[in-house]
């Protein structure tokens, strides 16, 4: 099977260390059919390059994808997608992702001089706002 072309986004100034956000992209692609099981992945090397970071942190990624038994780096022949992993794997690797991205808000928020009160109810007007937008579009 020949390489997938991964597609990443990276956000340099996000905050989120760049190996979390390519371990979050292959996650969501693998979730939403965009890689598939059996889908041959870049080398760590390749990657690196076309990425233009550093090669250790393209390795941790793979090593934490491959913990997670997301991939298998076989020698000599690659890296893979293996099947889809269990529900316990996904659903950890989504709690780390939201709680990674829970303390970089909140964190963003308090280094703006917002108190503890102001974030709070933000994010509950955003979650009521976010729903009432759900519902008139599911009613469309």
């Amino acid at each position: 099977m020949p390489e997938k072309k991964l597609t990443l986004q990276l956000d340099f100034h996000s905050g989120l260390p760049i190996y979390t956000q390519i371990v979050n992209q292959v996650q969501s692609q693998l979730a939403n059919g965009i890689l598939k099981p059996g889908d041959q992945l870049p080398t760590v090397r390749s990657l690196a390059s076309e990425l233009r970071v550093n090669f250790n942190t393209v390795a941790r990624a793979y090593r934490i994808l491959d913990e997670a038994r997301i991939i298998s780096t076989q020698q000599g022949r690659g890296t893979y997608i293996t099947e889809i992993p269990p529900p316990e794997v996904t659903e950890k690797l989504r709690r780390e992702a939201l709680s990674e991205l829970t303390q970089r808000f909140i964190s963003e928020a308090f280094r703006l001089g917002f108190s503890e009160r102001e974030v709070s109810q933000m994010v509950r007007d955003s979650l009521k706002s976010w729903k009432e937008a759900k519902q008139v579009k599911e009613e469309d």
